[in-house]
């Protein structure tokens, strides 16, 4: 994976000398001998191809395997990776030369920059600066990451922490709130790609009329920099980089973040805001964030001299963001579920669906139960009725089984929401964010962005939505208990495991032991996969179980 990871970064074909000099830059002593042993193995699975005497590059394949195969290295790799590009940022603000970090993103029906310069015009970008090139028969757009901020502030002395990106509301041009986030370590996504879904922004909105959600991330740093980060900001506004929204008070909450004491909180939009207005105008983008690094005096620009149209943030926000974890501990400690009668409460799922679509909704659903009643969670579901000729669908949240094990005494804490791929026997996980620090069931987003195939996992070769739970050792045996019971009522889990062991690829940690167990939400994501228009909603409310019916 590492030998992966240096081709991916470097880009080019290397040979196994200077392959075998990377590795041990990062701590693996492995000779040229060794390192060639590896690499014929890489050949032969496809990851890797001989360019004759000049070495190897990375394939496609390799590509999808850096990215699917090690998911718990990957989790702390995304934010070590934004650590790694702050470090190496060298734009110098008084010569408006040096590296900024870019976002790289493949676009491939737009034939024209003039077109992409539309998407500029209005201001609501970090810099209006791009690259537009081609490259393997696809087209490709780089834009000015916000991260470059943090890169500067580190190259000044101070210190920053990048912790959230996520949606901002705008209403009349003034930023409100934030609506959603996630944190940027322990995911294996970056949060604004988890938000980059045509359907999540409005950026165009915000434009045309000052009202909508746009893109922006979140960091803090010492209060005693405030001024000092001031002056930096204002430097490069002076060579065109800037998307600053806000610049909080020591302690204060910025537009509904909590931030610590003696930190204060610096909001910046997200330098893809261009790109999402493009995909809102039904363009097809791949957009990956912080991918890479550029001379910044290289970069062409789109429009000159325009500012943003945001105005200050004047309004006090109304609550602050609420971090989904809070809402599920709540819930789990409302189940009591009694495993010997099976009467008592359940965490439901609500989705809601057009009542022209309900029957062909249910026949999916009990499709999926039949075939694999392992993806579902329980044979249990309610029609609610809505208003607009919506029907809502309950069915049964996973995180049930952590209310029933807490009934029971037993501390069951679920970690990480992922998708898990699925190819006959094998299983692991190629997605994983973590529930602390989320303001949205990560679920939801992994259906947005279409990145389930619940269809065919049904031909044992698909993806589907999965969790990660954790609990103490010492209670292993009596959750292996309770869990074999609830899986006569049809409550089944996917696996168990040991303490210090890797579930599927999901790392848990020491002195714990895990059990993975699909997600409540994969008969929905099948109805989406069959063309049925799904308003999809996770971990809604407290049930009576036996308010259900049995499919």
């Amino acid at each position: 994976m590492e030998i992966l990871r240096i081709l991916y970064n470097k880009n080019e074909t290397l040979g196994a000398k200077v392959i075998s000099e990377e590795l041990n830059k990062r701590g693996y002593s492995l000779g040229e001998r060794a390192v060639r042993y590896h690499m014929h193995i890489l050949d032969e699975k496809g990851f890797t191809e001989r360019m004759g005497y000049r070495g190897r590059r990375i394939t496609e394949k390799g590509l999808d395997e850096l990215k699917k195969g090690l998911i718990y290295d990957q989790v702390d790799f995304t934010y070590s990776r934004f650590q790694e590009k702050m470090y190496n940022v060298s734009l110098d603000y008084n010569t408006g030369k040096g590296l900024v970090i870019v976002n790289l993103s493949s676009i491939n029906e737009v034939d024209s920059e003039d077109i992409l310069n539309e998407f500029f015009k209005e201001g609501l970008s970090v810099s209006q600066r791009y690259n537009f090139y081609e490259r393997n028969n696809r087209t490709y757009i780089q834009t000015v990451c916000g991260t470059t901020f943090d890169g500067i502030f580190q190259k000044n002395g101070i210190v920053t922490r990048p912790l959230y990106g996520g949606l901002l509301k705008v209403e009349d041009y003034v930023p409100l709130n934030f609506i959603e986030q996630i944190a940027y370590e322990k995911t294996s996504i970056t949060p604004l790609e988890a938000f980059t879904s045509h359907d999540n922004t409005s950026v165009l909105d915000v434009a045309n009329n000052g009202t909508g959600v746009i893109p922006a991330n979140f960091r803090i740093i010492p209060a005693t920099k405030r001024d000092d980060a001031l002056k930096i900001i204002n430097n490069l506004s002076k060579i065109g980089i800037g998307g600053v929204i806000h610049v909080g008070q020591s302690g204060k909450s910025v537009l509904g973040i909590p931030v610590p004491e003696d930190m204060i909180g610096i909001v910046i939009i997200g330098g893809v805001a261009p790109l999402c207005a493009a995909q809102e105008s039904g363009y097809d983008l791949d957009i990956k964030l912080a991918d890479s690094y550029t001379e910044y005096s290289n970069m062409k620009v789109a429009n000159s001299n325009i500012s943003s149209p945001l105005k200050p943030c004047s309004k006090k926000p109304k609550k602050n963001v609420s971090f989904v974890l809070n809402k599920i501990y709540n819930l789990i400690s409302n189940v009591d579920f009694d495993i010997e009668t099976s009467q008592g409460n359940v965490i439901s799922n609500i989705s809601f669906v057009d009542k022209k679509q309900v029957d062909d909704a249910l026949e999916i659903l009990t499709s999926l139960f039949k075939k694999k009643p392992e993806y579902c969670v329980g044979n249990r579901y309610a029609l609610i009725e809505s208003s607009d000729n919506k029907v809502g669908i309950a069915t049964i949240c996973s995180l049930t089984i952590d209310g029933i094990l807490t009934k029971y005494g037993i501390n069951s804490i679920p970690i990480y929401s992922g998708i898990l791929d699925i190819h006959g026997e094998n299983k692991r996980f190629i997605e994983l964010v973590s529930y602390k620090g989320s303001s949205v069931d990560p679920h939801e987003i992994f259906i947005k962005k279409n990145m389930h195939d619940v269809h065919g996992s049904l031909e044992n070769s698909g993806k589907i939505l999965a969790s990660v739970h954790t609990i103490p050792y010492v209670s292993r045996d009596a959750t292996k208990d309770i869990l074999c019971k609830i899986n006569d009522i049809g409550f089944e889990v996917l696996g168990v495991g040991q303490t210090n062991e890797y579930m599927y690829n999901a790392k848990i940690e020491k002195y714990h032991f895990g059990y993975v167990v699909a997600g409540g939400l994969n008969s929905i994501a099948d109805m989406k996969e069959n063309n049925i228009q799904v308003d999809v909603k996770s971990i809604e409310k407290i049930m009576d179980y036996n308010s259900l019916e049995k499919l």
